[in-house]
């Protein structure tokens, strides 16, 4: 798929974006051109010398921001295949300044979108969040309008060869924002503070969102919203298996955060698809048929009213398994 071809992730120095390149790199050597683009030139540089542009001379760093739609163009000269992960994403951040991240979440991702069709970019996949699933926060919302901007963007293509989708996953354990590195950090005080003892979330590992979006790359039609089939989590579980000899004291839910996260809602359940590995909710829009999906992709529908809570999720990992997979993705000793 990727012989031959370009391929630009916006917010590249983002954890998935180096989870995503070295993947490329090392899977599929004869690729172009892998263009890293993002604002900040020192996370740049410090990822050149991870990866060096003398050692993989089909790697580009380019400055700019989604909220600049010239420099988006001129960015996406030449490119074939575009992974936006680029969003401002911390949730209680997102409460207070609210304006600024509907600049960079929705206004940049329509400059994203006009750009791709204007280069014309052949593939297209865009990054969201289970926040994005009936969202309480400003995060969650600006989320949702990006999903439903991407997923639209397949209605005003025309003849031109392109397909949007996006693919929506739960907390990526170890990734910058997460919990993990927070717990890690604060373990050799013997205090781990947690934010309520009922609160759960999903949880994927950083290789397993790559593996998605490449798998959405190939697979998806267009205008579809992928959901993997993850476990779950307990908050309590998870700073047992990072600090089991610290006092968890209950410092309460921090603002526009959710008790338990979805990624599949109720009302999202008569345009969702089962395709083993993933759920694809579908546009509601007349021309995205469930049946006719259903028949090309041989697969069923989900029960109407199914819904896809990290409460309810019948898959919870153990306190083992958690301390496992935090040594395995921190690369430290518990």
């Amino acid at each position: 798929m990727f012989t031959d071809s370009s391929i630009l992730i916006t917010g590249g120095t983002g954890s998935f974006g180096k989870a995503f390149v070295k993947t490329v790199l090392d899977a599929h050597p004869r690729t172009r051109r892998l263009v890293i683009f993002s604002r900040d030139e020192l996370k740049q540089y410090e990822m050149s010398q991870v990866f060096d542009p003398a050692i993989y001379p089909n790697l580009r760093y380019f400055i700019g921001d989604v909220r600049d739609y010239n420099r988006l163009k001129r960015a996406l000269e030449g490119i074939d295949t575009v992974i936006h992960a680029a969003a401002l994403k911390q949730v209680p951040a997102a409460e207070f300044n609210p304006s600024e991240f509907i600049k960079t979440n929705i206004l940049g991702a329509q400059n994203l979108v006009d750009a791709c069709l204007e280069c014309n970019v052949k593939r297209v996949i865009a990054l969201s969040t289970d926040k994005a699933a009936a969202p309480i926060n400003l995060y969650g919302a600006t989320k949702l309008c990006s999903d439903k901007l991407f997923t639209a963007a397949n209605n005003i293509r025309g003849q031109r060869d392109i397909r949007f989708a996006v693919v929506r996953y739960g907390n990526v354990l170890g990734s910058r924002g997460s919990v993990v590195p927070f717990f890690l950090a604060r373990r050799k005080t013997g205090i781990l503070p947690i934010t309520d003892p009922e609160m759960t979330r999903f949880n994927i590992c950083l290789q397993e969102g790559v593996d998605m979006v490449l798998w959405a790359l190939e697979n998806a039609h267009g205008g579809e919203i992928l959901v993997p089939k993850i476990p779950s989590y307990r908050i309590t579980d998870l700073a047992q298996a990072i600090g089991p000899d610290c006092e968890h004291p209950v410092v309460g839910i921090r603002p526009g955060e959710k008790l338990h996260e979805e990624m599949i809602t109720a009302s999202d359940s008569f345009n969702t698809v089962d395709l083993g590995r993933y759920f694809a909710i579908l546009p509601m829009a007349a021309k995205y048929s469930v049946d006719q999906y259903c028949e090309r992709q041989g697969c069923p529908a989900v029960e109407p009213g199914y819904a896809y809570n990290s409460g309810t999720n019948p898959h919870f990992l153990t306190v083992e398994q958690l301390r496992l997979m935090v040594q395995q993705e921190m690369n430290v000793t518990l």
